[in-house]
């Protein structure tokens, strides 16, 4: 691992040098993606959100409270996104948001940004996981009574997917997307003609301060729908993890995140517009499928179309499954490369895919889906973590700003440090917010965050790798600041 010269000491941390070899046996496939792949994977993290999820805002804000909280949430993402998309077109690295607060906030700063973000991606599949059991069993299909098949089917068909090969899995990514895609337009074609205004404020307004029809929970309701308004966006800042195996991360990038981003805007405001304008919010409140349960509301029973979307929605929910599994990869492989976790689960195999990296968490994944077997409680820890990433990911961004104006940016983002100030104070919002809605959900979030700190400060902080491109790119910055 050494190449015999002593340990580097710098921010608090021992790197040294490691040989070629051990690099090698840590290589990527690159070229695997151009932005098209990488807009469709943005989209393919979050389209489950489309089908299920988000209607569980209307029974904490109402309908205006719902909106409210998702154009708030929606100017945090697209201001992040923006701000994400320079970052990635700079520091292209598999880190990603791990590798943008190394360079911004150090090895602790960048450690707990990785580790925020892998809480998010490795148990969110779990909570997808148990959606799907749940939408299989409603269906009715191969006559299960249990679900613990169907999360044990789905990461073993598609972890394996991912071993087989990223461009191969990406590919395949794409096509599921594009199928979840055509029921979210069939559902809105179908929708439009039985839009009514009236149907958005049918929830009965309570005792609460502030409330109206168009707020039924008051004021308070904005804050507690605050988490459904990220079901529409959470996850599409994943794309940067694929900055390593892209044809062009320096525009591709940019282009990818952006992209995504723009589709999922237009996806939300469908979805939260027509489902519960065609069909009521008091009944899309409670609802675990509403999009079907929407379609037949609003035309009095069964239909095909209802059926249709019911069947070809499961994609959305795979989709969000698959995409998010390569998500989780990707930034264990980063943090564990650089000596932040275990070295031996970022090694790749002869396909170049972390399979160590796709194997553990999906193993974890699986074994938390049957357990815990509670989609909502999962959902809030994976929010959790991701809010936290995105404080110091929107911090680092106006730090590197500040900090290194003379950095190469192939891609500058729109007002600069204002926008993402903005996500910045929208984020922290958001934190607050998991704890309103969900204090166990937050508070166990925030004891593995501890946990991992811990293993950082006491053990691996004393073990980084110094030839890792996340902590090269950082420590040739603080070289050159320490000359000058």
């Amino acid at each position: 691992m050494s190449d015999g010269k002593s340990p580097l000491h710098i921010q608090g941390a021992d790197f040294s040098r490691a040989d070629d070899d051990y690099l090698e046996r840590r290589r990527l496939r690159r070229g695997a993606a151009g932005w098209l792949l990488l807009a469709g994977l943005g989209v393919a993290y979050v389209i489950s959100g489309d089908f299920a999820g988000w209607n569980f805002g209307l029974a904490e804000g109402g309908w205006g409270g719902l909106l409210i909280a998702t154009l708030l949430m929606g100017t945090m993402y697209l201001c992040m996104v923006l701000g994400l998309a320079e970052l990635a077109s700079a520091l292209p690295t598999a880190g990603a948001g791990y590798g943008f607060a190394r360079r911004a906030l150090g090895p602790l700063g960048g450690f707990a940004t990785g580790t925020a973000i892998l809480i998010e991606y490795a148990i969110a599949p779990a909570a997808i996981a148990v959606f799907i059991g749940g939408y299989v069993e409603a269906l009715g299909l191969f006559g299960l009574t249990s679900a613990w098949p169907v999360y044990l089917v789905c990461y073993l068909v598609f972890v394996g997917i991912h071993l087989w090969g990223v461009g191969e899995a990406l590919r395949v990514m794409f096509v599921i997307t594009g199928v979840a895609m055509v029921a979210l337009v069939a559902f809105v074609v179908g929708m439009v003609p039985r839009f009514d205004p009236a149907n958005l404020f049918d929830i009965e307004p309570t005792a609460a301060a502030g409330a109206s029809a168009f707020l039924p929970y008051g004021y308070v309701g904005i804050l507690g729908a605050f988490v459904f308004g990220i079901w529409f966006f959470l996850a599409v800042e994943g794309v940067p993890l694929a900055a390593e195996e892209s044809r062009d991360p320096r525009r591709d990038m940019p282009r990818g995140i952006i992209g995504a981003m723009l589709v999922l805007m237009v996806t939300a405001a469908g979805m939260l517009l027509l489902a519960p304008g065609g069909a009521g919010a008091s009944v899309m409140a409670e609802s675990s499928n509403p999009l079907p349960e929407a379609l037949r509301e609003a035309y009095g029973g069964d239909t095909l179309l209802a059926d249709f979307v019911n069947y070809v929605g499961l994609a959305g929910l795979v989709a969000s499954f698959f995409s998010i599994i390569y998500a989780y990869s990707r930034q264990l492989f980063a943090l564990s490369r650089a000596g932040y976790l275990p070295r031996w689960l970022s090694v790749t195999g002869r396909r170049r895919t972390p399979y160590l990296a796709l194997i553990v968490p999906g193993t974890i994944g699986f074994v938390l889906a049957v357990t815990v077997a509670d989609g909502d409680r999962l959902i809030n820890i994976a929010v959790f973590g991701a809010t936290v990433s995105y404080v110091l990911m929107t911090l680092s961004h106006m730090v590197l700003r500040r900090r290194e104006p003379g950095l190469e940016r192939p891609y500058r983002t729109p007002g600069g440090s204002v926008t993402t100030g903005i996500a910045f104070v929208l984020a922290l919002c958001a934190v607050a917010a998991t704890f309103f809605v969900d204090m166990v959900g937050a508070a166990i979030t925030a004891g593995i965050l501890v946990v991992f700190l811990a293993y950082f400060w006491f053990y691996s902080r004393h073990r980084l790798v110094a030839n890792a491109p996340e902590e090269e790119f950082a420590l040739i910055e603080q070289a050159e600041a320490e000359l000058k």
